[in-house]
């Protein structure tokens, strides 16, 4: 069977990413011990019904299918950029649902997020706390540094390069929100699979190896003094709406693709997939949807709350038109089509 490619965009779970070649000699990391995976079922792949739906449904293109492939080969992060409602977050949805890579892990971004929050949460006034509950002091000698483990969380980042034996799949949504320091930030520990913990670095001298809760879950998996190694390079999905330029150097370590809005058949074919065979009406506003967008941005799901409504609603065609005029406005004036 050929090796390529390993993400098909077909929507059928397979065990493809077992025949994932050896990666480069600069991308092999050496985690461990080796972790499962967790397993989940074929549409469990998404946080939410939501999400699960748009994983079954999701309509890639030949373009997007060969650069997820190359950032699956490459072990590289996979930049996605274009306009809102292009289908850039459902992408990592459904590529982890295709390979069976388990829960996405997901990393909202704002303004204020750093590499820390990414990484792991600890809260060392909980730890205070809970020492005060037993104890006369927080820290008693010869334990000055136990029990960090129980108020510590690893983030989504933190998790995602755990040592599993199969990728896992991780979704950083809209890095362009970010703090201007937070891409130059996530350099090191993307381009090396691995971080620190300093709280267990400095506490292994009593506890080396300490049980720390993952994100999403109460499972807990073992850290070594405080050291956290991947062993298969995550699925890592990075989405921009295109609002900043990224510094070169963050840049030459991803694969980088540049979604835009769908054309008449491959719009067709999403309208399709969610619900069901367009009807003359349907494709009256596929018709419409592509002839208002050459005027400022236009989400898909905009195209579908309209055709959805059109069919369930009952309403006369003149207060339809009225209707989906008023479903689908502009999310800018200006395209930024030449832009991606």
């Amino acid at each position: 069977m050929p090796l390529w490619p390993v993400y098909t965009g077909t929507n059928e779970p397979h065990d493809g990413i077992t025949r994932l070649p050896p990666p480069p000699p600069w991308r092999a990391f050496d985690g461990g011990p080796a972790l499962d995976t967790p397993a989940e079922g074929d549409d469990s792949s998404a946080a939410s019904p939501d999400r699960r739906h748009r994983a079954r449904t999701y309509q890639a293109t030949e373009r997007s299918v060969q650069l997820v492939n190359a950032a699956l080969y490459l072990r590289r992060p996979l930049l996605v950029t274009g306009p809102p409602g292009t289908g850039k977050s459902s992408l990592a949805y459904a590529v982890a649902r295709e390979l069976r890579l388990g829960p996405v892990l997901r990393w909202n971004i704002t303004s204020r997020s750093t590499l820390h929050d990414g990484l792991y949460q600890y809260d060392p006034l909980s730890r205070l706390y809970a020492a005060r509950g037993t104890r006369v002091t927080p820290y008693p000698k010869g334990e000055a540094e136990s029990g960090i483990e129980d108020h510590l969380r690893l983030g989504p980042l933190g998790t995602a390069l755990l040592p599993y034996a199969r990728p896992r799949a991780l979704l950083i949504d809209e890095i362009d929100k970010s703090d201007l320091d937070l891409p130059n930030d996530l350099l090191n520990v993307l381009e090396e699979g691995q971080y620190e913990i300093p709280e267990l670095v400095r506490a292994a001298r009593h506890t080396p190896d300490a049980l720390v809760m993952v994100d999403g879950t109460d499972e807990r998996v073992p850290v070594a003094r405080g050291r956290v190694r991947c062993r298969a390079f995550p699925f890592v999905v990075l989405t921009s709406n295109g609002e900043r330029e990224f510094p070169p150097a963050f840049l030459r370590r991803c694969v980088t693709l540049r979604l835009r809005q769908p054309e008449d058949d491959h719009l067709a074919g999403i309208v399709r997939a969610h619900l069901g065979e367009p009807d003359d009406y349907a494709r009256t506003l596929i018709t419409r949807f592509l002839s208002r967008a050459s005027g400022g941005d236009l989400a898909t799901d905009q195209l579908l709350n309209a055709i959805y409504l059109a069919g369930a609603s009952g309403l006369a065609p003149e207060s339809l038109d009225e209707l989906a005029e008023e479903l689908m406005p502009y999310l800018s004036e200006a395209p930024e089509t030449d832009a991606f």
